[in-house]
């Protein structure tokens, strides 16, 4: 996938492209389905498939103070709309000057003038323009002035209710990762590198790996059914995960990402790592001491193990970091 990080001004975007615009902060299954619908429009029209994102996200800009955390980095959601079959990503730098466009006039030059687009598809709820005052109404009708067509992307549900990514943030943020899971179509997962620890898991005989999270959200405190892709190994190790601040041995500690993997003694220090997240075993808590301690992560290690005896590492649906 050819990706654009100046579509406006320095790079030269496709002319006469399907495209939809959006955040799609993780990519979930409802943004893979309008991304697929593209794709499918651009193939029978001979066109160009094509996404724009915005970068930052609106709010980090408008109001950093209620900003979300984010589900994935620029990279991961590139990769994820790459996995969709889209040809080119416009990715939008989203400035304060861009926020005081009125809707129109973005349709008018940025979509008509500059992009020449064919069809484009955005989510219901999707707002642009000053004062978030453009939405698919005014989409369609100025499309059929101006020679495009423009539709809502379909609502997908799970569980329920429609699949969004406030919803999705809200399930990773308490833990639920096979909820978040079940609206993603993928396992959730965060990127960073492995640093060195005080190596006290390994004193306890359950070595760790120590991981330098890149991602603005993890999942909620706790201990969790993990696997760990290593790319000096190419491939992925089954994992027992705690992300939380380690009562039992520390005090007034920040939270860290630390996870055991099984059967697994190389050291991969400095090794950029993708951690996906399976199932929530349990909450972390305060042990009365160490011994304690062990003899609970040897229940959390024998659990994990009967669930890949369940769940196969090859069965899953685990995102190869690129």
């Amino acid at each position: 996938m050819l990706v654009l990080h100046d579509p406006l001004n320095r790079d030269e975007p496709p002319k006469g492209a399907v495209l939809s615009i959006g955040n799609f902060d993780g990519v979930h299954v409802g943004h893979q389905a309008v991304l697929r619908h593209v794709v499918e429009r651009a193939r029978a029209l001979g066109a160009t498939a094509a996404a724009m994102t915005l970068e930052p996200h609106p709010v980090k800009v408008l109001h950093p103070d209620r900003a979300p955390r984010l589900l994935t980095t620029l990279h991961q959601r590139l990769q994820l709309i790459a996995r969709t079959g889209i040809d080119v990503t416009l990715v939008l730098p989203f400035t304060t000057t861009l926020s005081r466009m009125p809707a129109g006039e973005f349709i008018r030059s940025v979509l008509v003038e500059r992009l020449e687009v064919r069809e484009v598809y955005i989510g219901r709820n999707f707002r642009f323009g000053a004062d978030r005052g453009g939405d698919v109404d005014l989409l369609v009708d100025a499309g059929a002035e101006l020679g495009f067509a423009a539709a809502a992307a379909p609502i997908v549900e799970v569980a329920g209710g429609v699949v969004s990514s406030t919803r999705v943030r809200e399930a990773v943020g308490e833990g639920s990762v096979g909820e978040a899971w079940r609206m993603l179509g993928r396992a959730p997962f965060v990127d960073g590198a492995v640093s060195l620890g005080k190596r006290f898991g390994r004193k306890l005989g359950f070595p760790t790996l120590n991981i330098e999270v890149e991602n603005e959200l993890t999942p909620a405190v706790g201990v969790y059914v993990t696997a760990v892709c290593l790319p000096s190994f190419g491939r992925w190790f089954p994992s027992v995960t705690n992300v939380g601040v380690r009562p039992t041995i520390y005090t007034n500690s920040g939270v860290t990402v630390e996870s055991h993997l099984l059967d697994f003694t190389a050291d991969v220090y400095r090794e950029r790592v993708r951690l996906c997240f399976l199932e929530r075993l349990r909450d972390e808590r305060l042990f009365p001491s160490p011994s304690h301690l062990m003899a609970q992560i040897r229940r959390d290690v024998a659990a994990t193990r009967a669930w890949f005896v369940a769940h196969p590492l090859a069965s899953l649906e685990l995102v190869v970091p690129q």
